[in-house]
């Protein structure tokens, strides 16, 4: 059997849906060009859960990856496998580096915070209202983004003056369209603002994640704390993972249930509630489409096709899998009444996201507060016209405009 060529990914994201036929067509996994690294996609639900639960796959492409050196200085997303911190880190360094950060996301920490993300919320719904009739808004801008902004900031203890600065970089990190110089500029200037926050934190430490983290890294020296490099990294995992995914799902539920009056209905007529909206929104439309990389530490025979060979990066094809037709039945079409949801939106086995729980809360409560307060709600273009984010990882739309009351 010939082997295939290689698949480029589209840097744009523009059409994935095409993108992920294709990759099905090419079999469980198959290799592609993510901007100019070549790993292997791999887009079969069970395939990935498989390797994702792998002791013989690593995250630490540091360490494991013989292309690291190489690729570092040139590839333009270098930052997702440099990062020295839980996302980026295997076995015992892993556990450390969890275990750490794991009781700033305890369910006591989130139930907390439901009053302040019911409060960010309002006030935002109360800006919304003071807007005239038939007016056109961007909901990606004036709700998708300040409600975890917000939410993720007072998490983190960052101060209002300082949240516009991340917001910008963090956009960055997740523009694979951008040259290596343009990301390297995006990358300093993230930690700098990194560096701010944690001299404003020290300054005056207090009960947020961020005051915890130093804590943690001030007692480096008994050997169970953060180097200062994994405080400034967990820092950039935490506000952008805590964020940018966030604003995607809220953006890409919006725009689901705007496109089919119908799945508002089930709502209404009790047939499902708001957290199959969240579920079904994910396994749908999962904020990340790629996520880089992982390494295999062993040659790994693929069934009935090729081997995946020692020291080869593996490239997890999130939205391909959730929408295989091998895992849902009709999986293109979204239904909040489906009766199974399942998704690898947050990952699975031991690096599944810890904020899940956070960030379902938040796009709940964000759906849910919108279309009672605006149930006349209405997209201001076609769906099919709203343009993609710019990126082959992160998962929205560039704007999202919208009625939130029809003109008299």
């Amino acid at each position: 059997m010939s082997e295939q060529p290689i698949l480029v990914l589209d840097p744009t994201g523009s059409d994935p849906h095409t993108e992920h036929q294709t990759l099905y067509t090419r079999g469980p996994a198959t290799r592609v060009d993510i901007l100019g690294v070549t790993a292997w996609s791999v887009s079969h639900p069970q395939l990935l859960k498989r390797l994702l639960t792998s002791p013989y796959v690593s995250k630490d492409t540091r360490r494991h990856w013989p292309a690291f050196a190489d690729t570092v200085p040139t590839w333009p997303p270098a930052l997702w496998i440099s990062v020295r911190n839980m996302f980026t880190a295997y076995g015992g360094d892993h556990r450390r580096l969890r275990r750490m950060i794991a009781p700033a996301f305890s369910s006591r920490r989130i139930h907390a915070l439901k009053p302040a993300i019911e409060q960010i919320l309002t006030t935002l719904l109360d800006d919304l209202g003071r807007r005239p009739a038939g007016q056109i808004t961007d909901l990606r801008e004036h709700l998708a983004y300040p409600l975890p902004i917000g939410a993720i900031s007072q998490i983190m203890g960052v101060p209002p003056e300082q949240r516009g600065g991340f917001r910008t970089v963090v956009d960055g990190v997740f523009d694979t369209t951008l040259t290596r110089e343009q990301t390297t500029a995006n990358t300093n200037s993230l930690y700098q603002s990194l560096d701010a926050l944690i001299e404003t934190r020290r300054a005056d430490l207090g009960d947020d994640i961020t005051s915890l983290l130093i804590n943690t890294r001030d007692h480096e020296g008994d050997g169970t704390g953060l180097t200062h490099q994994e405080l400034r990294d967990t820092l950039v995992l935490m506000i952008s993972a805590g964020y940018e995914t966030t604003v995607n799902a809220i953006d890409q539920g919006l725009v689901a249930l705007l496109s089919d009056p119908n799945q508002l209905q089930h709502i209404h007529a009790g047939r499902a509630g708001w957290d199959d909206v969240v579920e079904e929104t994910l396994r749908a439309h999962p904020a990340v489409k790629h996520l880089p990389l992982r390494v295999a530490l062993t040659d790994i025979p693929l069934p009935h096709g090729p081997t995946i060979r020692k020291g080869d990066a593996i490239l997890a094809s999130y939205a391909a899998a959730n929408r295989h037709p091998d895992w849902h039945q009709n999986p293109n079409k979204f239904d909040i009444t489906r009766p199974s949801k399942e998704h690898l939106a947050f990952g699975h086995g031991v690096h599944f996201c810890l904020g899940a729980p956070l960030a379902r809360l938040e796009v709940a409560t964000a759906l849910r507060g919108l279309f009672q307060r605006f149930p006349g709600i209405e997209l201001a273009v076609p769906a099919r016209e709203l343009k993609a984010l710019p990126s082959l990882i992160s998962n929205g739309h560039q704007t999202l405009p919208v009625r939130l009351r029809p003109a008299a």
